[in-house]
């Protein structure tokens, strides 16, 4: 079982699902050991290429889990997969 898991999210400055998306991820990493990292795609040209005009985008533990919105329940789904390897 993994100490934490790793959540990154691609995000920009006044990204209003970016802003949701954050906001359930928050809620569900009360519950579980999450090391969530916020990336500003406008920080580096290559995620801002890549990111930008799908943000947010979510990666678990570095693979695409979510774009654009996050579910909890598929979330919290995804997250119970990785604890159960």
């Amino acid at each position: 079982m993994p100490e934490s898991i790793r959540v990154e999210i691609y995000s920009r400055p006044g990204c209003h699902l970016c802003d949701e998306a954050k906001e359930v991820i928050d809620r569900v990493a009360s519950r579980h050991r999450l090391d969530v990292r916020v990336l500003n795609v406008e920080d580096n040209p290559e995620w801002e290429a890549q990111y930008g005009t799908e943000i947010p985008v979510v990666f678990i533990e570095g693979r695409k889990a979510f774009k654009y919105h996050v579910d909890a329940t598929q979330l919290e789904r995804k997250l119970k997969e990785l604890w159960n390897r």
